[in-house]
């Protein structure tokens, strides 16, 4: 496919600096999940954009912390084989973000031989000085990056960051199909609609500790009927998510349903229920299941 380009554009930063709102603005399409709580990102989303002349593939990674159990182990190995496959590196920091000069995996950046857009996000809450104060300290720390100031909520800079995106991508016939979006199944959707409901509703360790299964995923002519279960690691997180009377459950399932219904544009009857796996989050056969585990 001669002048055809193509190519893997990765997202990669510290948790809640807004990387799901940026491949969401730069894909089209609602992919990554997105609330206010860090962490919400836990695998690594694919999403693509496809044109005749082109085909980019984008990938949403967790925010880079420390981990403190398996699950985040695993978290963190998507962000790093994010370094190892881009043809172009998305590093996202914003305005409000502490630099750390000796953070581990911005050193790695430092040593990547490819081309890096360092995108300061969220310019729509600081000034002019403090910016420039931003561009210097990031132009001292990634030399040989592109700065690009940006808001990925209000659309600011996002046409000129795909313009830049798209004279970078190498020649080379598409990756994947030409109508493809994503590469991941319609269950992982799903699931991901449902965390991030859960994410809204519930407060503090409650939505970190859950994760959740599709059991039945049954597409019928005019409904698709999904049954999920929800897992937790103690019985008493289990009283939580259910609420008193089954209220809090109730409401998770109404709300998750309705976007489930935009996303596949078609009617949803949705079932949920509770299950406990005891510490789930450092079980290696568990997280391999629920797809945790590179191979």
């Amino acid at each position: 496919m001669m002048g055809h380009k193509s190519g893997f554009v990765n997202i990669v930063g510290n948790p809640n600096v807004g990387k799901s709102t940026l491949m969401n603005k730069l894909v089209g399409e609602k992919i990554s999940i997105i609330t206010n709580k860090s962490q919400t990102t836990r695998h690594r989303i694919i999403g693509i954009v496809n044109k005749p002349e082109y085909q980019i593939v984008y990938s949403d990674t967790p925010g880079v912390l420390q981990p403190n159990y398996k699950l985040q182990e695993q978290m963190l190995n998507f962000s790093l084989s994010a370094l190892q496959d881009a043809d172009v590196l998305l590093y996202v920091t914003d305005v409000v973000e502490k630099v750390d000069k000796n953070d581990n995996f911005l050193k790695k950046v430092q040593q990547l031989d490819l081309p890096v857009l360092l995108l300061i996000n969220k310019i729509d809450k600081t000034n002019q000085e403090e910016l420039e104060k931003f561009v210097d300290t990031w132009h001292e720390l990634l030399p040989k990056a592109e700065i690009y100031p940006i808001s990925a909520l209000n659309n600011f800079s996002i046409d000129i960051i795909q313009k830049r995106i798209l004279e970078l991508l190498p020649e080379s016939p598409p990756y994947f199909e030409k109508d493809a979006l994503t590469d991941k199944p319609a269950r992982f959707f799903v699931t991901e609609i449902i965390r991030e409901k859960a994410l809204l509703i519930y407060q503090k360790e409650i939505p970190y500790s859950m994760e959740v299964a599709v059991e039945e995923f049954k597409e019928e002519k005019d409904i698709i009927r999904i049954r999920a279960v929800i897992l937790m690691e103690r019985d008493t997180q289990k009283g939580i998510i259910i609420g008193h009377k089954g209220e809090a459950i109730k409401k998770l399932g109404t709300l998750a349903r309705k976007d489930i219904e935009l996303f596949f544009e078609k009617k949803i009857y949705l079932q949920l229920y509770v299950k406990v796996e005891k510490d789930w989050r450092d079980r290696d056969n568990l997280l391999k299941q629920f797809g945790y585990k590179l191979d």
